[in-house]
């Protein structure tokens, strides 16, 4: 069949930048490790601009399918695709000085990243069971062995065991799940809508069903599939934990959107209620649990869990509000995770202590700094002039109008316990007493994505609609809408 391979050039660019970035790691002189993990850090940025801008001017007006409906390139793949692309570059960016003191090759560190932003960009453009499912292994595989990098300390090993082990299970599960729903509907294409139509209601098709949303829920950290998710994230290098927690997220709800907006859409009422009872359980227990946490990445992970819960909200919906709200969110969520984890950065270069009371007194070592994680967690909670009250309020909007206002009422109990947690980081950076009364300066390297990222948090509060004008065009393509 005839295929225009230029609308897969941003993938090939991926591919070829991550081999480069390898290649580039044995080229470049042992005696000037600085400068080599710059050159290398430089050459990624400057690769992801470029894929970036190819991924915009590629874009069509209408979708197109590759490979007798196995590759979608559309407006939703591209909203994803812009996603992963700014999140590696900026894990790339807050991560410079980390490399340069603990990774011995940092080729392998920017080549897993670019590597991870393709199976995510993959993962967006799926359209088929089988061709997500090689996407989401190419992503975890990644994610695998950049958590495994941090050879130094014992608790990286530790995590990467427990996330190769549970992802490894967690990824049979989906392909099994996948081989049964192919023996009930006898096709793999997100196309078998219609083939669902009332086939949920034989135990095979519906045992299929539930193992592939299983993996899936794995990989978002959904309740109660999120067990994996603290200790990887307090065991994992820092900027691979932004990684995890930013990346692996968006594109798994961007598998999850596509799959039920289009395998699904036909049998929502089989599957709409019992995944509303779990958005309700993922969102609860991560609030609760990240109550008791002393660890800021451990709180940040069940954290991440409850933002999981919420996001779901507006998926369940399924209406073109709901999807537009839950793509808004994802990026909110982006910015504002992304610049929490590089304030945790710093402070951990810095003093080299993970717990939440070492922040007692930030606001006096560095306001900066201090201001930033302030309206990070502010973002997280949901309160106004952030990226977290506009993207939630849309959400919650989505759910009174798709009949789910129980849910909403969850959300929002949810989000007003949260607040206790969030402000006690707050109330310790301002008016704790800082152990240290030494500066804590922002290194020239991190100022840049941190100074980037705060904006990013506080202008898709004040002025969400060139964001939202780029969700709502990805969410006309689902084909509900």
């Amino acid at each position: 069949m005839p295929v225009d391979f230029t609308l897969l050039l941003p993938e090939f660019m991926l591919a070829g930048l991550g081999a480069l970035a390898l290649a580039g790691d044995f080229a470049l002189p042992w005696r000037s490790r600085k400068a080599r993990n710059g050159s290398l850090a430089a050459l990624t940025l400057l690769g992801l601009a470029a894929v970036f801008a190819a991924a915009l001017t590629g874009r069509r007006d209408e979708p197109e399918i590759l490979y007798d409906h196995l590759i979608y390139v559309d407006d939703y793949a591209l909203f994803f695709k812009a996603l992963a692309i700014a999140a590696g570059a900026a894990v790339v960016l807050i991560s410079l000085d980390y490399v340069h003191r603990r990774i011995h090759h940092p080729g392998e560190f920017y080549a897993l990243v670019v590597f991870a932003v393709l199976g995510a960009s993959l993962m967006a453009g799926a359209a088929e069971l089988l061709t997500a499912y090689i996407a989401v292994e190419l992503l975890a595989f990644c994610l695998y062995a950049l958590v495994a990098l941090g050879r130094g300390d014992k608790r990286s090993g530790e995590a990467a065991v427990k996330y190769i082990l549970l992802g490894a299970i967690s990824s049979a599960v989906m392909l099994f799940g996948i081989g049964v729903i192919y023996g009930a509907v006898g096709e793999t294409s997100f196309r078998l809508a219609d083939s669902l139509i009332g086939a949920l209601s034989r135990p095979t098709a519906l045992l299929g069903f539930a193992m592939f949303t299983a993996g899936l829920g794995f990989k978002l950290s959904m309740a109660p599939f999120h067990l994996w998710a603290p200790d990887v994230y307090e065991g994992a290098p820092t900027p691979v934990t932004a990684l995890v927690a930013v990346l692996s997220k968006a594109a798994a709800f961007a598998l999850t959107l596509r799959f039920l907006a289009e395998a699904g859409a036909s049998s929502l009422d089989e599957w709409r209620t019992p995944l509303a009872i779990f958005a309700a359980l993922t969102m609860t227990v991560g609030t609760l649990t990240a109550l008791a946490q002393e660890n800021i990445k451990r709180l940040l992970a069940y954290s991440s869990v409850a933002q999981v819960g919420f996001v779901l909200v507006g998926v369940i919906a399924l209406n073109d509000s709901g999807a537009s709200a839950a793509l808004l969110h994802l990026a909110g969520y982006a910015f504002t995770n992304l610049a929490a984890f590089a304030v945790v950065i710093v402070v951990e270069a810095k003093t080299g202590k993970e717990d939440i009371e070492d922040y007692a007194g930030l606001a006096s070592r560095s306001p900066f700094l201090a201001m930033t994680l302030a309206s990070a967690v502010f973002s997280l909670a949901g309160l106004p002039i952030f990226a977290g009250f506009v993207t939630k309020f849309l959400l919650f909007t989505a759910a009174v109008e798709g009949g789910l206002t129980w849910l909403m009422v969850v959300a929002v109990v949810n989000s007003l316990v949260s607040l206790y947690y969030y402000l006690r980081i707050v109330r310790l950076m301002y008016v704790g007493e800082a152990a240290e009364k030494s500066r804590l300066p922002l290194p020239v390297a991190a100022s840049v994505p941190v100074w980037l990222l705060l904006a990013g948090t506080v202008l898709v509060g004040v002025y969400p609609a060139p964001v939202m004008e780029a969700a709502e065009a990805a969410a006309r393509v689902l084909a509900p809408f």
